[in-house]
């Protein structure tokens, strides 16, 4: 009797051997979805269009601050290219999406900033604790070499080497001022200028990402004497020209997050039948894979 019990309990062992190793969790080096279950993520977006109908304004995040990318884009790209606890290096910080979206979903984040007085104001966002173990802010200018220097220092205080994902949302040129500094990419005095500038923080930003893992560009185009200046493709190319390889152009709908209609819209209508030119109703998201 004693020895059929054995073989009952080898037999299922056996069995739940089986189940273990013919249906692992399948998952690739950057992320935590399991492609054994990926009907199961229908939240995850893998096309190259994507509107969302309103800015997100919950979970910490607000619409106070002029410039700052939607929520819902950080959620993609930690969903889809980060796993839990990996550290998100954001070079143009700003109102802190970056860092309230990687407390949110579990990841880790170092934010550069040039105005101090917006890293205080963000700073009360977190938690002290939070502010020492999961967001890191550095009030430098993200093209410098001190600013490369704390952000290496962060990252090992937070036990790593490089960081796994670069969230690059710059100044659109000059469409909007962000401050009086000359370091700032919005007062560069030409647009060549902040491609160069800019080119100079997306080195940085590749020096310290890991390799393998992704980097993002969030950028719009703009007018200029009269002409569509393509912002999002000129540094698209300075991303390429460090070592980038490009992987996705996504446009994304902006209408759904814009402040100003009515008489702002009409007045904006007439300008573009009286100048032949477009009103643009989208921004891009560059997707590029650091491989070497």
């Amino acid at each position: 009797m004693a020895k059929a019990n054995l073989k009952v309990k080898e037999a299922q062992g056996r069995a739940n051997l089986n189940v273990v190793t013919t249906n692992p969790i399948k998952t690739v080096a950057y992320n935590d979805i399991n492609l054994k279950e990926w009907k199961n993520y229908p939240e995850v977006k893998t096309d190259t269009f994507w509107q969302f109908p309103t800015r997100l304004r919950t979970g910490g995040h607000s619409n106070e601050y002029h410039g700052n990318y939607i929520p819902q884009i950080a959620q993609q790209l930690y969903e889809r290219y980060t796993k839990k606890h990996d550290i998100v290096l954001d070079m143009f910080f700003g109102s802190g999406t970056s860092g309230i979206e990687a407390i949110n979903e579990g990841r880790r984040c170092i934010g550069v900033e040039l105005k101090q007085d917006l890293v205080d104001h963000v700073s009360e966002k977190f938690t002290p604790k939070q502010l020492v173990t999961d967001v890191n802010i550095i009030c430098a200018d993200s093209a410098s070499e001190e600013a490369k220097e704390k952000i290496q220092a962060r990252l090992e205080v937070m036990g790593e080497e490089k960081a796994q994902l670069l969230i690059l949302h710059p100044p659109y040129d000059d469409i909007i001022k962000f401050s009086d500094k000359k370091e700032d990419l919005s007062n560069c005095s030409s647009t060549e200028e902040f491609y160069d500038l800019f080119e100079k923080v997306a080195k940085n930003g590749y020096d310290l990402l890991e390799k393998g893992r992704f980097a993002a560009l969030i950028i719009g185009d703009s007018y200029k004497n009269s002409q569509v200046q393509p912002l999002g493709f000129k540094c698209m190319e300075r991303m390429q020209n460090l070592g980038f390889i490009l992987k996705s152009i996504i446009v994304k709908d902006i209408q759904g997050n814009e402040r100003a209609k009515g008489k702002t819209a009409n007045l904006w209508r007439y300008r573009a039948l009286a100048g032949g030119f477009s009103i643009f109703q989208h921004e891009y998201i560059f997707i590029f894979q650091k491989v070497k």
